[in-house]
């Protein structure tokens, strides 16, 4: 990242009463021509290689962005009392908001991973009103069903995902639970080796989903991708390790005239590596998108 050229800003958006989340926002060297949020997945923060990647092309081509981290993340722990999980989108909506009451400037969010479940959710949420909001979203192997991602993570072959995932899991959870026993407590933590037993035993209670089944359920972006209204993007890789792409045949991926998936054979989660240019191939896609949305709305002015 070449912060001599695109200085960084710490930004603290006050999205709840007690929470608070961090942004690093940089702008480029005139005057933008859009806003790009951009959202990490689990266990990330703003520092993801993809995110600074797509931050540093962004901003070449004259984009202003904020590299934005879901609630205690990117070592924010002390903004917020609580987690966060797959399905939180009031964070992202209210940073949304917040951005579009200061600037007119065309305003679009992209997502890797989980990020992409909550972007994709949050676009079903908000349905119409999404359009006087955004220009458009993009999500970037988004676990549409996150049961089956799950089941997916849990199989043998994927077992060192696993285990790096739930090992920083037990580690984020550990360090609330010394913070505040009360509130985060720790029995059973120990014992845990999955992904589903972390979310059944600790994601679920702290959010109130019960269980990890109802917690999927009814936090899988899936089920929010009918009531989508503005231009959004899907880039997946058939190829994906940790999302079946069978999780993509979703009727509302072939009906829904605002949804747009990119299907590639190879790139692994989101391991879009590029032969020359940017590190990763999606940059570029992204960014030509985005500015297809663009000239598309300015020929409708």
């Amino acid at each position: 990242m070449d912060v001599a050229r695109f200085p960084e800003r710490r930004r603290l958006y006050s999205t709840e009463p007690g929470v608070q989340v961090l942004a690093i926002e940089q702008s480029p060297l005139c005057e933008p021509v859009a806003h790009l949020v951009l959202l990490h997945g689990l266990e990330g923060s703003h520092e993801a290689r993809y995110m600074v990647s797509m931050a540093q092309v962004a901003l070449e081509a004259g984009y202003r962005v904020s590299r934005l981290n879901m609630r205690s993340c990117g070592g924010t722990e002390e903004f917020s009392p609580t987690l966060y999980h797959a399905g939180l989108t009031s964070d992202l909506r209210c940073v949304l908001e917040t951005l579009r009451g200061e600037s007119s400037h065309p305003l679009f969010a992209t997502g890797y991973s989980l990020g992409a479940n909550v972007v994709l959710k949050l676009a079903g949420e908000l349905g119409e009103t999404a359009r006087g909001l955004v220009s458009g979203f993009c999500a970037v192997s988004a676990p549409l069903d996150l049961a089956a991602c799950v089941r997916e993570i849990s199989k043998f072959s994927n077992r060192l995902y696993e285990q790096r995932f739930v090992s920083r899991l037990k580690d984020r959870y550990g360090r609330r639970h010394q913070a505040m026993p009360e509130q985060f407590p720790a029995d059973g933590l120990a014992a845990v080796r999955t992904v589903y037993e972390f979310d059944d035993r600790f994601t679920a209670r702290a959010f109130g989903f019960g269980t990890a089944d109802n917690y999927y359920a009814t936090q899988s972006s899936v089920g929010f991708l009918n009531g989508i209204r503005v231009p959004t993007l899907l880039i997946q890789a058939k190829d994906d390790p940790m999302i079946p792409f069978a999780v993509f045949e979703a009727d509302a991926l072939q009906q829904n005239p605002f949804l747009r998936l990119l299907a590639v054979e190879n790139g692994g989660h989101i391991g879009f590596i590029a032969r020359s240019g940017p590190r990763f191939w999606q940059d570029a896609v992204i960014l030509d998108w985005l500015a297809e949305q663009m000239a598309a709305a300015a020929r409708l002015v």
